[in-house]
């Protein structure tokens, strides 16, 4: 019965729109249409920043240039409690979800999903953000040019999370 439950609450809501939406007199289908039809325009906006993005990430990957700045970054993260194997993960995830998924399944797939570096990486997965990614995409489906200050204050951001989340996983696993 739980898992009927479960398995109807997404169709359920769909269905309590749409009645409200018609007790409501609004053309259900015309606005669904209407909102499908803007978001393909905003698509169209975020492509090339899109594409930017994945091409840059992939670049980085191939030419070595993130196992670099790993190399150089592992040794001040240990010191602070972070597991020095996920900073692929640090660096890839404020650009590239996709490129933060793969990184962290290999950590998982290395080291194990009971291991210090493979929870450590899944929390920090979980609690962070594709920074670049979404600024791109809300900022140009906006139209706003100059971000001022969101970036830097996403990326601080990024910073506690993924400190907090090395944090929490020894805290609670007590590696």
């Amino acid at each position: 019965m739980t898992q009927l439950l479960i398995e109807m609450v997404a169709p359920l809501i769909i269905a309590l729109a749409a009645v409200w939406g018609m007790t409501k007199r609004v053309d259900v289908y015309g606005a669904l249409v209407q909102g499908a039809g803007e978001g393909l325009g905003v698509l169209i906006k975020i492509v090339p920043a899109m594409v930017g993005l994945m091409t840059a990430v992939y670049m980085l990957r191939a030419s070595g240039a993130m196992e670099a700045a790993g190399a150089l970054l592992a040794p001040f993260l240990t010191r602070l409690g972070v597991p020095p194997e996920t900073v692929g993960l640090l660096l890839v995830r404020p650009v590239s979800g996709n490129a933060a998924l793969g990184v962290g399944s290999e950590l998982i797939a290395t080291y194990g999903p009971d291991s210090t570096v493979g929870r450590t990486a899944a929390v920090m997965l979980g609690s962070t953000e594709t920074t670049f990614y979404t600024i791109a995409v809300y900022f140009g489906a906006a139209g706003i040019r100059k971000t001022r200050y969101a970036v830097p204050a996403a990326l601080c951001a990024d910073v506690a999370a993924f400190l907090a989340a090395a944090w929490a996983v020894r805290l609670i696993f007590g590696a």
